[in-house]
């Protein structure tokens, strides 16, 4: 049987020798295809006072420009609030699009968007989250989250800190970057090749832009090369504009962003700015916590609102809060608008209750993972949103397995005895954990659908609603398919996701891709199967009960046959063999009206031990080594899920040590490329990297027992930020280190700075640059 089998990803061999296609790939097969290209404006708020693209006709090869008057429906590619023009009156963000040129080559279109004149009227931009706060400027908030008085229990406490978190965002750096391709086909309908994890959600908005019904817009995503949230709105506007091309010159249209576009014009994850005041007692347990969040969404409110909801879900990590007042606010500002990425909001929720913790640790002298383990969540208790916490005993469990395969005390002591023989040089050791829900939080999102055929020779081919982004989701379905059909692996496809097989799907997000595709495909298949049986049994002569499927035969008592010949003689017999599979996640809600509810199935839990060298003169730092441990439950594909944690870890070392987004003074994204935006890579690699999975830990309810897998190890990292926090600790006086997030070189070192002279207080000089 193919699930549980550590397979290799159904692709991984044509990503490596360039055979797998991607939508870019596709521009060759249309012939006379256009290229697209933005005009765009040089200043982060403006109002277009007047635009005159006719110039832009002059340059050879441009066939067609694009502006408001080329809209037949709305111009708007807002899938909630529709409040992002895609030919904007008011600029809004540096380098937003006013315009587009299509050429007969992308140099062509290029030169044409050059010759557009435009004049605008500059306004003063909004850069930060503070410029926000103080200019009032929300997209929305507050949202609140209560359980009993924070106020109270805080001021009843024996100890009370306050204090403030800045917490920076990310690009998503995908390797492809966004692109799309729109055709007319026979029908007069529009057909889009789009980079995009959720196909129905830009149909709907191609739809939109054209004035047509959805059965008229046909989406398709072959693949794509990395998303991690980045795709799931924002490939709308690249694909509206395309069918727009498409719709006005009757020609295929090409969209696609080289990196510096991509990055200049598409949303990050949100920067958080975190204000808190905690009370807690003599042993560190907490009693209250007051808790504002403020994130930065950019210049329209995309997914902002759900973003924000998860970091208050995840304010807790897997600490029980007895009491707390949890608010947030989306404010606005003009600079990309941000988005979803990887943990939706949980990571920037979570590293702030990391970092109250480790603040009170050093407050009271007291090592910060015990001051963790005395605020675990126990069997019994419930999430300051009412959930019940199913399997809270598991956070212990983790923990404890962990620090003995680690060998995390013993490691401590050496540790000690290194930094004491070092003045220059030091090091650290942190444990941390992670408690993650899992489910839209959006309850409607919550379902998925299949279509599962089976062909006369026994193959079959699975089309369902999720997007292989290298997740290896498609793997993952190939082997549920193979698994519940009795077939060999190498008998089942799965095809591209299109809107016309599956219908009104869920973007492939929230770490649900499995959960939800696999339920539903698994549906299918036990539909086709349940037919197939009394045919088999016929076949066979035996009782219907004693009939089995493996591995491509049909089993009843002694005798077995080919899958074919049943599949064969079921078609024979007018059986269908093809069936509509459906799954939606039971008993899941949420009243945002009182901020209770169950809004996730279940919870994946983990921890991770990492040790971290700290180089005093530069702030640089080492990750010597990390030991990671996953609640994956029965996991339906070893192999993906391993490079899921693996992967996923180090884009959580990335976004809390390297990677740092910065804006000039006029808005203009600074880090606009791989020369100044700096990627975790090799040097980021603990020397030492151990992966495992937690045993004996199936999930009733979930397929085939499993657990999800793509955003709970990114929260992992959280243990490489607290291990350099101790480093730092360790070159002075015992105290609080504080240390806003990414911790780069440059905050380090001002870190260890402080840490050997606290009466000081060393500040970090001003870049000169705006960070997000």
């Amino acid at each position: 049987m193919s699930a549980g089998q550590p397979l290799p990803h159904e692709s991984a061999r044509e990503h490596v020798t360039g055979e797998a296609l991607y939508t870019d790939d596709l521009v060759l097969r249309f012939p006379g295809i256009l290229h697209a290209w933005p005009v765009l404006s040089p200043h982060a708020h403006a109002f277009v006072v007047r635009l005159d693209a006719d110039p832009a006709m002059e340059e050879p090869g441009v066939i067609a420009t694009l502006t408001a008057a080329d809209v037949p429906g709305e111009g708007d590619s807002g899938s909630n609030r529709h409040d992002e023009p895609l030919f904007p009156a008011e600029v809004t963000y540096h380098s937003q699009p006013v315009a587009w040129v299509l050429g007969e080559t992308l140099e062509a279109a290029r030169l044409g968007a050059s010759k557009v004149n435009v004049e605008y009227r500059a306004l003063a931009p909004v850069l930060t989250i503070e410029g926000a706060i103080a200019a009032g400027s929300f997209h929305s908030g507050p949202h609140h989250i209560r359980r009993a008085n924070a106020g109270e229990a805080i001021a009843r406490s024996p100890h009370r800190i306050t204090g403030e978190l800045a917490i920076g965002g990310q690009e998503h750096f995908y390797l492809e970057t966004q692109c799309a391709i729109a055709r007319l086909d026979e029908t007069g309908g529009i057909i889009v090749d789009s980079s995009t994890q959720h196909p129905t959600d830009t149909q709907e908005i191609v739809a939109r832009v054209l004035g047509l019904p959805r059965h008229q817009v046909t989406v398709q995503c072959l693949r794509m090369g990395g998303a991690f949230g980045g795709k799931e709105v924002q490939a709308n506007p690249w694909a509206a504009i395309a069918a727009l091309g498409t719709w006005k010159t009757k020609r295929p249209v090409r969209v696609r962003l080289p990196r510096n576009l991509d990055m200049a014009l598409t949303g990050k994850r949100h920067p958080f700015l975190a204000k808190f005041t905690a009370g807690f007692d003599d042993r560190g347990v907490l009693r209250g916590v007051e808790l504002e969040l403020y994130s930065d969404g950019g210049w329209s409110l995309d997914l902002s609102d759900p973003v924000l909801w998860r970091a208050l879900f995840h304010c807790d990590n897997a600490y029980l809060i007895p009491a707390l007042d949890a608010a947030g606010w989306v404010c606005k500002t003009h600079k990309t608008s941000q988005t979803a990425f990887r943990g939706f909001g949980g990571p920037q929720g979570m590293i702030v209750i990391e970092d109250i913790l480790d603040r009170i640790a050093r407050t009271l002298n007291l090592q910060p993972h015990e001051v963790r383990e005395r605020n675990f969540y126990r069997d019994g208790d419930s999430t300051h949103y009412g959930q019940p916490v199913k399997d809270a005993a598991r956070i212990e469990r983790i923990w404890t397995e962990l620090k003995r395969s680690s060998e995390f005390d013993a490691r401590l002591r050496v540790i000690a005895e290194f930094n004491a023989a070092n003045p220059h040089c030091k090091r650290g050791i942190a444990i941390t954990p992670s408690k993650f829900g899992i489910s839209f939080t959006a309850t409607f999102f919550n379902q998925a659908g299949a279509l599962v055929l089976m062909y006369r020779d026994g193959s079959v081919q699975v089309n369902h609603g999720g997007t292989e982004m290298g997740q290896g989701l498609h793997t993952k379905i190939r082997q549920i398919a193979a698994h519940s059909l009795g077939v060999t692996l190498d008998a089942v496809r799965v095809m591209p996701t299109r809107t016309d097989k599956v219908p009104n799907t869920s973007a492939t997000a929230a770490s649900a891709g499995t959960d939800l595709n696999g339920a539903a495909v698994l549906d299918a298949c036990r539909q086709i199967q349940a037919r197939l049986i009394p045919v088999a049994a016929g076949l066979l002569q035996c009782d219907e009960a004693s009939v089995r499927f493996e591995e491509g035969r049909v089993f009843g008592g002694e005798e077995s046959v080919e899958l074919a010949r049943v599949v064969e003689a079921a078609y024979r017999s007018r059986v269908a063999l093809f069936a509509h599979g459906y799954y939606r996640t039971p008993e899941i809600h949420f009243d945002p009206k009182t901020a209770t509810g169950k809004p996730f199935h279940y919870f994946a839990y983990g921890a991770a031990v990492s040790e971290v060298e700290v180089d005093g003169f530069t702030g640089e730092h080492r990750i010597l080594r990390a030991d990671l441990l996953q609640d994956v439950g029965d996991s339906v594909s070893p192999l993906v899920d391993l490079g899921q944690i693996e992967g996923g870890f180090l884009q959580g070392v990335g976004w809390l040590t390297v990677e740092e987004l910065l804006w000039d003074a006029q808005g203009r994204l600074a880090t606009a490329g791989a020369s100044t935006y700096k990627l975790p890579s090799w040097p980021e690699m603990p020397e030492i990297f151990n992966v495992a999975f937690l045993e004996r830990a199936a999930e009733p309810g979930v397929i085939f027992g499993s657990k999800a897998v793509g955003e709970p190890p990114l929260m992992l990292a959280f243990s490489v930020r607290e291990a350099i926090r101790a480093a730092v600790a360790a070159f002075g006086a015992a105290g609080v280190v504080t240390l806003d997030s990414p911790a780069t070189p440059e905050r380090i070192y001002w870190a260890v700075e402080s840490a050997r002279a606290p009466s000081q207080a060393s500040a970090a000089p001003a870049t000169g640059a705006i960070r997000g």
